[in-house]
């Protein structure tokens, strides 16, 4: 048995070796905010924040996660980028949006003015297949507003 910090609470789960954090927080705990496309680590879909930092964690065992702060989308609900992203059109299927609020989200909390280049940099992992690019960096740009 594992002790996991999710989203501010303590969970306690007996992952096989091996398992994937996104395995676990979508068939363990039910967050299934967190998405699963490529399972390779090459699209973003999955991205949560381990100490506030974004990772991919369809290529992150849950193992390795032990006395750290995982945050999913769940944990970012009233977060400010999630009407952002509203206002702002920032989404078509919706698939990838999670990763991309969560991302975003760590983003702001280290520069909470970026400008459009910072933004593609730190948004560079998270794809979007419907193209919504520019409306995610209007979102992110203007995200307290």
């Amino acid at each position: 048995m594992i002790e996991l910090r999710v989203n501010g609470g303590v969970h306690r789960v007996d992952p096989a070796v091996g398992r994937s954090l996104a395995e676990t927080l979508r068939e363990d705990l039910g967050l299934t905010g967190t998405k699963v496309a490529c399972g390779e680590g090459h699209c973003g879909a999955c991205t949560v924040q381990l100490d506030g930092v974004p990772v991919l964690s369809c290529i992150t065992l849950v193992h390795t996660v032990r006395a750290r702060e995982v945050t999913t989308i769940e944990g970012l609900r009233d977060h400010p980028l999630v009407e952002s992203f509203v206002r702002a059109d920032a989404l078509q299927c919706g698939f990838c949006t999670p990763g991309q609020i969560v991302s975003a989200a760590a983003l702001v909390e280290a520069n909470p003015e970026p400008s459009r280049d910072e933004i593609r940099h730190a948004m560079a992992g998270n794809l979007c297949r419907c193209g919504a690019y520019p409306k995610i960096e209007e979102a992110v740009l203007t995200w307290r507003g």
